[in-house]
């Protein structure tokens, strides 16, 4: 086992005051790291699925997943990825050019009862998150690589 450890760091000055920031999360009992990039198309596909069934390529344990990667290697377009839970509630993120998204998955049950996209006026009750079922991406304009870093205790 071994710890992951993910520093997030800001520098900024601004107006001669300097605004910076370090933020440290070490994630421990990490087994498991699936590191790799694919290319994105046009077309939606799914990079990334989820269950309680054993893990295979591309394939994860829902509740040892701790730790989600994605960085938009490409240097002009943006690609989308959209997020689905058990009851097909979706969510889709824009991540652009040279950006970075993190999903840490919950400290205890990893990605299990994580994700609820209702237009709800309670959307965050803890009662309705779903647990992520698969991540699906596709490019905006032409293919992109996308970096993904998976971590599984």
């Amino acid at each position: 086992m071994a710890d992951l450890t993910v520093t997030l760091t800001e520098s900024l000055t601004l107006n001669n005051y300097n605004i910076n920031g370090t933020n440290t999360k070490v994630i421990s009992g990490i087994n498991e790291a699936d590191k790799r990039t694919v290319t994105v198309t046009t077309a939606e596909v799914v990079i990334a699925t989820f269950s309680a069934a054993v893990a295979s390529a591309g394939h994860y344990i829902a509740s040892s997943v701790r730790y989600i990667r994605f960085t938009n290697l490409d240097g002009t377009n943006f690609v989308t990825l959209t997020f689905r839970n058990q009851d097909n509630d979706e969510v889709a993120l824009k991540l652009d050019a040279g950006q970075s998204f993190i999903w840490n998955g919950d400290n205890a049950n990893g990605m299990t009862a994580v994700m609820n996209a209702t237009q709800d006026a309670d959307a965050a009750s803890s009662a309705n998150f779903g647990s992520l079922t698969n991540i699906q991406a596709d490019a905006d304009t032409a293919s992109c690589k996308l970096e993904v870093l998976v971590a599984t205790v």
